[in-house]
Parts: C-alpha cells; sequence; structure tokens
C-alpha cells in the first residue's frame, strides 16, 4: 500500500472523479457511507453523537455521517464552527439535504463561549479539518479543540485528526490538535501515522477503503510505503520435496560477551526456526556450554578468548553473516568489526553493539559491502547519524544515511521503517507494544540472517523478515498478554506466523 503527501491525495481524488466517472459529492458520500458502516458496527443507539464540523469537505463528511446515523434512529446535533463565512460546494449539498431529511439540530458556533457542555458520555465525531491542512489551528477552532479534548467524551476523527498535519509536524502547534480514540482514515495512511509522538493524537486507526481510482494510484510516485500480508505472501519461498539443507544456506552469527550470551542464542534459534539450513555461532569460550545446551541444533566456533569476540573467522562456507548481539565494544572486537565489512562480500546484518562500534568509527561506513542490512533502534540510529528533533526529521536522515553508505536501514519500531538506497521506505503494520522486551530485537536480527542465507535478496530479507518478527509478537499476545512476552515467545510463534502470511483469509 502507498502513502502519499496530502496534495496527492486530492490529486487522486479529483482523477478518481473524473475518470470512474463520479460526482464529488458521490464521492463525499461513499466515504460517509463507510464511516457509517464502522460506526454503526462499534456503537449502539444510547450514547448521544455530537459532529463537529468544519467548513471544507472534512465537515461535508460530518454532515453526510450526521444524516445517516440519524436516519438509522442515533441521536446526533450537528456542531458547525464557523471560522469562515465560505464552505464547500459539496459541504452545501450535505447541509440541504441534512435539513430536508432529517431534523438533526444544527448549531452555529462563531464565539468560543457557545461551544455547549459535553457529556463524557457522548461520542464526539471530529470533522473540523482535514489532511490539506497547511498552517496551526488557531483562535476559534483552537478553542473548540481545547474544548472537545477536554470533555472525557470518546473521539473519533475523520480522515485525520483536526489540526494535524499529514506530514511534517515539526513546525505545528500541536497543543492545537485533536485528541481522538479513533482515526478514520480514507484509503491510505498518512505519513504522520507512522511517528510515535503522534500515537497521543490519532489513537487507534483504521483505512476504509473508498473505491479511489486504482490507475491514477498505481501511476502515482511515492517514496512511501506501507507494508502487509499481501505485500509478502509473494515474497516467502517455496520447498520442494527433494530439498535438502544445503540448499538452505548457512548462516554465520558472531556475538556474546560473559553474561550476554543469550542474545546469541535467541538470534540462532530465531534463525533456525526461519528455515536456515544450517547455523553457526561464533562465542567467547566460556558461552560454548550455553549455547549447546539452549540451541543444540546450531554448531559452535569457540573464540580464543573466555569473555569476549577476538578472533577474525570469516570463509566462504558461509552463506550470510550477522554480527553484534551481546557482543561489546572491546578494541579487538571493533577489530572483527573492520576486518568483517573490509573483506566479507555477501549479505551482510549488523545489529546491536556492532552498531555502536561503527558510530565509534564513522570513517568505516563506506566500507560496507553492497548487501548490508543495518538494524538500529532508534537511538543506535542516533549515534551513527546525528540527532534529530522528531520523527520525520530522522525519516529524512534516514533515507539520506541509506543512499550516502549503499545499504538498507531497518529503523525499529512501532512501525519499523524499512530504507533502501533509492531513498524508498517501507512502514511495517506487524507488531504490539508487548515486544518491547530483552531479546526481541535479536530475535530480528536472527530471522533476516536466515533469511539472506536462504538467498532471499537484501530487500525481501529485510521486508519479509520485520513483517514475520511483528506477526510473531502478534501471535504470542494473542496467546499471552502485553506484559508477559518474552523473546522466546516471539520465536515460538515464527512457524504459525509462517502459515498466516501463506493464508488466503
Amino acid at each position: 500500500m502507498k502513502i502519499f503527501r496530502s496534495g496527492q491525495i486530492k490529486q487522486i481524488d479529483e482523477f478518481t472523479i473524473m475518470n470512474e466517472p463520479v460526482s464529488s459529492t458521490d464521492l463525499m458520500e461513499r466515504a460517509a457511507g463507510k464511516l457509517y458502516e464502522w460506526y454503526i458496527e462499534k456503537f449502539d443507539k444510547s450514547r448521544p453523537v455530537l459532529i463537529f464540523a468544519g467548513p471544507g469537505n472534512n465537515g461535508g463528511d460530518g454532515l453526510a455521517l450526521a444524516r445517516m446515523l440519524n436516519i438509522k434512529g442515533y441521536k446526533t446535533e450537528v456542531f458547525f464552527v464557523q471560522i469562515t463565512e465560505n464552505t464547500s460546494p459539496d459541504w452545501k449539498i450535505n447541509r440541504e439535504r441534512l435539513t430536508k431529511q432529517t431534523k438533526v439540530p444544527f448549531v452555529i458556533i462563531n464565539d468560543a463561549d457557545q461551544v455547549p457542555d459535553i457529556p463524557s458520555e457522548s461520542v464526539i465525531i471530529d470533522a473540523l479539518f482535514g489532511s490539506g491542512l497547511s498552517r496551526p489551528a488557531e483562535g476559534l477552532a483552537a478553542e473548540v479543540i481545547h474544548t472537545i479534548n477536554n470533555s472525557g467524551a470518546e473521539i473519533i476523527s475523520v480522515d485525520i485528526p483536526s489540526g494535524l498535519f499529514g506530514e511534517n509536524n515539526f513546525s505545528n502547534d500541536t497543543e492545537n490538535v485533536i485528541r481522538a480514540d479513533y482515526t478514520l482514515t480514507f484509503q491510505f495512511p498518512k505519513l504522520s501515522f507512522m511517528f510515535p509522538e503522534n500515537e497521543k493524537y490519532i489513537g487507534k486507526w483504521m483505512i476504509l477503503p473508498i473505491g479511489l481510482h486504482p490507475e491514477i494510484i498505481n501511476q502515482t510516485e511515492t517514496p512511501y510505503y506501507f507494508v502487509q500480508k499481501d505485500d509478502i505472501r509473494p515474497l516467502i519461498k517455496k520447498r520442494g520435496r527433494f530439498d535438502h539443507k544445503g540448499i538452505y544456506g548457512h548462516a554465520f552469527l558472531i556475538g556474546g560477551s560473559i553474561g550476554k550470551i543469550g542474545a546469541v542464542g535467541l538470534g540462532a534459534k530465531a534463525a533456525l526456526r526461519t528455515g536456515a539450513g544450517l547455523v553457526t555461532c561464533q562465542v567467547p569460550s566460556r558461552g560454548n556450554v550455553v549455547m549447546q545446551c539452549y540451541v543444540p541444533e546450531a554448531m559452535i566456533i569457540s573464540d580464543k578468548s573466555e569473555e569476549i569476540i577476538t578472533d577474525k573467522v570469516v570463509n566462504d562456507p558461509f552463506s550470510a553473516i550477522g554480527i553484534g548481539p551481546g557482543m561489546g565494544t572491546d578494541m579487538e572486537s571493533q577489530a572483527v568489526v573492520y576486518d568483517l565489512i573490509k573483506s566479507w562480500k555477501k549479505p551482510l546484518v549488523i545489529d546491536a553493539d556492532a552498531l555502536n562500534i561503527l558510530s565509534q568509527n564513522k570513517s568505516w561506513l563506506g566500507m560496507f559491502p553492497g548487501k548490508c542490512i543495518l538494524t538500529p533502534h532508534p537511538k543506535e540510529f542516533e549515534r551513527l547519524a546525528g540527532r534529530s528533533s522528531n520523527s520525520y526529521e530522522r525519516l529524512m536522515k534516514q533515507i539520506d544515511f541509506s543512499s550516502k553508505y549503499n545499504c538498507i536501514v531497518v529503523l525499529k519500531g512501532a512501525h519499523t521503517a524499512v530504507s533502501t538506497p533509492d531513498g524508498r521506505v517501507w512502514f511495517n503494520s506487524t507488531g504490539n507494544p508487548g515486544m518491547a522486551t530483552a531479546g526481541s530485537g535479536d530475535v530480528l536480527t536472527g530471522i533476516i540472517l536466515s533469511l539472506l542465507a536462504q538467498g532471499y535478496d537484501p530487500h525481501d530479507a529485510a521486508l519479509t523478515g520485520v513483517y514475520l518478527h511483528g506477526l510473531a509478537g502478534d501471535i504470542a499476545v494473542e496467546r499471552s498478554c502485553y506484559e508477559s512476552v518474552i523473546a522466546s515467545d516471539i520465536i515460538a510463534c515464527i512457524g504459525e506466523a509462517f502459515n498466516r502470511i501463506r493464508s488466503l483469509d
């Protein structure tokens, strides 16, 4: 699924109107119908519905929804926040329909003192501003937004929370943004939905398809994508009856230090569960027993050091290498990282302490092999690329980093972002807060390493690995709860995650 900028969405709407063809009013009716269907599935008629409408097409959606709900028997009221005398043509049509077909109270608000007391048991529909807003909400609109936010009522935003920009909110006054419980967005998510600081405004968001024209969607270019199951299913390799372990690659995972051998154990087990034919791990020699007991299926290379990684073991039998989990940043370990990125020409995953080593030796960044994947969390990425004042700025740095150093960056988060050297970014749709647990990142490293060893293209390995990891985490939560999930639970659910991806449901 593509993620478009607000201006592009407007162009897609206009193309649909001209080429479906469909009138703009009927397209608005279609959108309101989707809002209506979602609403009546979730809420009964016992709660009053207060619809706050602005003067544009977002407000027109709200007026159409008010009519539909009232005809169905819901108690609805409309409050028109008159920040301008001008209203859109489709707004006017839906205002007329509301008057002719219902007796819904229509209250005009042109002063903050006219905002009514809002019962906490009511449901508010926020239809003040859409995604085309280009300057911060102020004046009357801001005062109404504050009143809505302080009401204690449940809030549903139409398309985007009023006051929020669709992309970069650095210059926005976010004090004047609706804090929705639900955001019902039309056809595509907005880029700003991918950023953690906006969660408190967006709440839970759902995509409502409204039948925008597929031709213009396909033709319109964007660097941003939202990854879903249908994108991943065709990437999963099929296995033949006569296949053997040699076909599925030999993964080599380097890491561990005293007290952190478990990081390599988790990565190795995840690699095996993801289908690698062979997995070998290099760990400090005192970690051998731990590894052989925890992952008996993995082979072990003992480092000459008992406590840290010091040996440079790079040779041709390996299909792909992962380095970093639990490794520490000692000088001897730094030398291993340097030797690897200088001499290894096959697929490589760099994680955890190997990333921290790179951040201490930034002159090495230009030495990556062409099939290199970095998997930082935000703080690790900050050490590599510098601080960012907000998530949009960090995204721009991520895109620049991938391009400058010819690597794939998997920036971990609620919507993990995978950037490629050509400037494109894929945001993941799976995963949950239960995965915020020790070792979860080591599991992801093992999954991606396994896919690389099996011959997946690095881009496909990154996207598939991130989606599979998140889906396994979602399955683990289904079996338990957010607080109870540990990294081993994610590994245990990898198999079912594969099955769900393959499923056509």
